[in-house]
């Protein structure tokens, strides 16, 4: 399986549109890959907490049409990052987009773990409430957004449902760039499953960003990482490692405590 995670720069200086017709390009020029992956809120920028209300779409919006041409005209699977979602009956939603090579929508995931504690993300943003995974024709994704990277109950959950490869979008700052290595590495362990990390680069609302968008197979080695600007990392993996890794260490059926 062939997967390319699109590592674009957000910063000030370019319009929200002018960012959207060139990621649109960018997943164009993905043609031969099974999945392509985007990273969150790619539109606005995860701290640019003034632009969520500002720039939030329905979520059949103009990004939602822009990314569902790109995955038909590339004919990938398409996990389009996440977009500030205007529900017009609630809250913003930090929404992620899953696209079918069709360029039907296969799935949509609200995030659950609202980053900020008191302020931005926390407070502006609804939570969602339901976990998503993705039935691809070699692999089951599993769905999560940044700071769900921090709760490893949430990636139990998703195996729990079937996911056999993590796709996490996020916008994750630099200052704690060791962080996203090591909880990557630590799900892709802990639940012997595919990790595919994809962030921004770049610098929004005086925040720089991690980049290093990074691949790790179920035994925890990093198959492919980025540097910290705009890059496509392309990888290529075997999902079938997933259910050998689990039948050599058959760790996951030694499991005692569950949620309750």
């Amino acid at each position: 399986m062939r997967a390319s995670l699109l590592q674009i720069a957000v910063d000030e200086g370019e319009s929200v549109e002018s960012r959207r017709v060139r990621a649109a390009s960018l997943v164009r020029e993905q043609t031969g890959a099974d999945l392509v992956v985007l990273p969150e809120l790619w539109t606005t920028g995860a701290f640019s907490y003034e632009l969520f209300g500002i720039e939030a779409e329905p979520l059949e919006g103009p990004t939602y049409e822009a990314m569902a041409k790109a995955a038909s005209d590339a004919g990938v699977w398409l996990h389009a990052g996440s977009i500030p979602e205007r529900d017009p009956e609630g809250p913003l939603y930090n929404t992620s987009l899953i696209f079918a090579p069709s360029g039907e929508l296969a799935a949509a995931y609200r995030k659950i773990h609202r980053f900020g504690f008191d302020k931005g993300e926390a407070v502006l943003m609804g939570a969602g409430n339901e976990l998503v995974t993705v039935r691809l024709p070699a692999t089951t994704l599993g769905v999560a957004t940044c700071y769900d990277l921090r709760f490893p109950e949430l990636f139990r959950g998703l195996v729990d449902a079937g996911a056999e490869t993590l796709v996490v979008s996020a916008g994750w700052p630099e200052r704690r760039r060791a962080h996203w290595t090591l909880l990557a590495q630590a799900r892709a362990v802990e639940n012997q499953a595919f990790v595919l990390a994809c962030g921004t680069s770049g610098t929004h609302a005086g925040v720089p960003q991690a980049g290093h968008s990074i691949v790790v197979d179920p035994w925890g080695e990093v198959l492919a990482e980025a540097g910290p600007g705009e890059e496509v990392l392309t990888v290529e993996f075997d999902p079938a490692r997933v259910a050998a890794t689990r039948e050599q260490f058959p760790a996951l059926k030694d499991r005692v405590l569950r949620a309750l």
